[in-house]
């Protein structure tokens, strides 16, 4: 299991993200990293404490990954990091297959010099993750992948359910996974970023409904790999100064 302790922060994107931005990026990269198991109980004072910001921005930033189906808020009892069932993992499995492989056909139509640079480096980046043991900054990449495809695709609504079922795909794996077989993913993504670059979409797309495949054929009931230590997960970032909300 990866710790934040041994990883810097993400790089804040722009100057005008605000304290929610922040505190929701935080969030998002541990539950896509793995290190936030499901079920984990997210409290308001506790991240509060964490981020050193109100529990109002908080409560903004959980609210927004409750959208994305990562985590869920339950009356009167606060928000947790979403836990599939085994059902529920089926059918998101069956959504992100509708969803990638529509994303893949759209992106081999539209990709371009930029775009296929900026995937590049990404599956370069993720191979040397994996390769110096840091498994859970070679996940967060492989998330990534998924989600720049989904960006060179240009299509702005599949790229909002992309983002929620990548990150509920990484949920799934973090409960279901047998061992850590993850570290094969860049192997699979070197193939499919040459079959973009071939330009011929029916390979791409046969090519994508067999990664997925692999992914899901790694999937059993009795793995969890996770943290449910906030102050643990969230080790390494930086108290922030509040401001009203």
């Amino acid at each position: 299991m990866s710790s934040l302790s041994q990883l810097e922060p993400r790089p804040v994107k722009s100057s005008s993200n605000t304290q929610d931005d922040v505190v929701y990026e935080h969030i998002f990269d541990a539950i896509l990293e793995q290190r936030l198991a499901p079920g984990t109980k997210l409290s308001e004072e506790a991240l509060g404490e964490i981020f050193g910001v109100s529990r109002t921005i908080i409560r903004r930033a959980l609210l927004r990954l409750s959208h994305e189906q990562v985590v869920s808020i339950r009356p009167n009892r606060g928000a947790v990091v979403a836990a599939p069932s085994v059902e529920e993992a089926r059918q998101i499995f069956a959504a992100r297959r509708v969803v990638e492989l529509a994303v893949i056909e759209l992106a081999v139509k539209n990709v371009t010099p930029a775009s296929l640079e900026r995937i590049r480096t990404l599956v370069q980046q993720e191979q040397d993750a994996f390769d110096r043991g840091d498994r859970g900054s070679g996940i967060r990449l492989s998330g990534e992948f998924h989600l720049e495809l989904a960006h060179m695709a240009n299509n702005t609504p599949l790229l909002n359910f992309q983002r929620s079922v990548v990150s509920q795909t990484s949920l799934i794996i973090a409960q279901y996974e047998v061992g850590h077989q993850a570290d094969c993913s860049f192997n699979e993504h070197e193939a499919l970023l040459s079959a973009i670059e071939s330009g011929d979409p029916v390979r791409a797309v046969a090519m994508m409904a067999q990664h997925l495949d692999h992914i899901e054929g790694k999937l059993n009931l009795d793995n969890e790999t996770a943290s449910t230590d906030l102050h643990a997960v969230f080790s390494g970032v930086r108290k922030r100064k509040s401001r009203p909300a």
